[in-house]
Formats: C-alpha cells, structure tokens, sequence
C-alpha cells in the first residue's frame, strides 16, 4: 500500500499567508485603538466627575470651593507661599486622607517634611490618554532646580483674563487665595467651567501646587481660557488634550463635558467666567 504524502506549503504560498495576516492586522489595528481611546476618554472623565464630587463635598464642609492656590503676596509682587493647590485641599474627598495628613499646609512644597509627598503620584489627577510622566523638576526663571513634583493633568479655571496680571484677580472660580461660593456664580454652575484636561505635550503641571520660585509657577495648578482648546498658538496655562475629540472638562454642577476645539472663542471666555453676565453661553 502506498503511503500518504503530506503536501507542504510552498514559498509563495507562506508569503501569500503572511501578506494575508499582515492585511488583517493593519484593519484590526485601528478599530483596537479606537476602543482604546474610547476607553481612556470614558475614564478621563470619570476621574473629573470624582474630582467633581470631591468638590462639592469641600464645599458643603467648608462653605466655599477651595483655593486655587494659599500663598502669601510679598511687597515686590512675588509669591510668599506656602503654595498649596487646590487638588491638596480635596485629598480627603477623595479617599487619599492619609497622604494628606502628611501634608503641613504652612510649609512651601520643598521643604523637607514633604521629600515623600510631592512626588506622589495619583491616578486620579491623570489622563490615561496621555503618557505617563514620572515626578519632573520644577526650574526658576533662571533654569536652577527648585524641587521635584508629581505630574498631572488637570487644572482648575482661573478666568477668561491672563493669569499673569494678578493671580489674585482670577474672573473664574479658581485663583491666588481664592474661596468662591455656589452663590457668587451668578453665569451658573451648568454654564461655568471648573477643571479641564491639560496634556503633557503642552506644559507639565502637578496636583500638589504653585512652587514658589518657579517659572510659570501659576499653571502648575490653574488654566486660563485665553485661547480655545487645543488651539496652534497655546500658551502654557491653556487647556490641551491627546483625545482626538475634543477636550474634556467638569463644570461647576459637577457635569463633564467634552469641548470640541472648534469652539466659539466669545462661548469659550464666557464658559470661563463665573459671573460675566453674558445673556447666553451658546452651545459646547
């Protein structure tokens, strides 16, 4: 009896196979990172909604929002510190009461007692869209170190005006010293930005605060609506985002929002103001 053969795959038939699986994994790939995406965007946003809850849970407690940063204003117009943000305030809102009782609010952020607690990194203030970025050096205007702090990506709205004018004179809900209430947002809470996203690629910022000395110490902590999201010309303190769709933000009704970059500019300074009175935001 004659025994049977095993005919195997010619050359061009493996290459054939190859180019085949090659094919399939180019139409696959996109739809995989698109799901991806979509899942990095839904989580993008449900940490601004816990950041959002934690909010409004410090302002039951406290009568107020918390400050977009406490620091002293020295004579010259130079920042006293001690320098907290507002995202130190709301720790224990937000299950991380631990690392907020190490936390001496009367200490400048480089000092020694926090070595261990400005390089925390939390989950809750990233994107995951964004890459992730380890404990960076904050610099003064001069290019010297200063101290090192933890990134993340979302800062609170300072206002529709500049930031470097007077961080104290912020026409949002968030600025030097601040302690706005629900009642003074006359524009209304569903109409009045509170935090947004601000990627890597724009400017590193941190949950833990304003470094005093630092270049750019303000939007380490606050954003101003100064150009559209995601605009070519952005500043620093601008509002970034790698979602292709838009960049997302919680508003002060604890809502969150995905803002497309195409944005009316007068819709986008008056999302950002929390009583400019104009007669209508228009849509977002």
């Amino acid at each position: 009896m004659r025994p049977l053969l095993r005919r195997a795959f010619t050359l061009i038939e493996l290459l054939v196979v190859i180019a085949i699986i090659g094919v399939l994994i180019a139409l696959l790939l996109p739809a995989v990172q698109r799901v991806r995406e979509a899942a990095s965007r839904l989580q993008c946003k449900n940490h601004l909604r816990q950041i959002g809850l934690a909010m409004h849970s410090y302002h039951d407690r406290a009568g107020s929002f918390p400050p977009g940063y406490t620091s002293k204003s020295l004579p010259n117009g130079e920042e006293g510190g001690p320098g907290w943000g507002w995202a130190a305030y709301l720790l224990s809102d937000l299950e991380q009461q631990n690392l907020q009782s190490r936390i001496m609010f009367n200490q400048g952020i480089p000092n020694a007692v926090h070595n261990d607690v400005r390089v925390q990194e939390l989950a809750i203030f990233r994107c995951p869209s964004d890459q992730r970025i380890p404990p960076f050096t904050v610099f003064s205007e001069d290019g010297i170190p200063i101290t090192t702090v933890a990134h993340a990506n979302y800062v609170a709205l300072f206002g529709s005006n500049e930031i470097e004018e007077d961080p104290g004179a912020g026409n949002g809900l968030f600025y030097r010293n601040s302690r706005i209430r629900i009642a003074d947002i006359s524009d209304g809470t569903s109409l009045t930005l509170m935090v947004g996203e601000r990627s890597s690629n724009l400017f590193k910022s941190t949950w833990t605060g304003v470094v005093r000395g630092a270049a750019d110490a303000q939007a380490l902590v606050l954003g101003s609506a100064d150009h559209v999201p995601n605009h070519p010309s952005a500043h620093k303190e601008d509002f970034w985002s790698r979602h292709p769709q838009g960049v997302n933000f919680l508003f002060a009704d604890g809502s969150v929002h995905s803002i497309n970059n195409g944005i009316k500019p007068a819709v986008w300074a008056a999302l950002a103001t929390r009583a400019g009175g104009e007669p209508n935001a228009g849509d977002f």
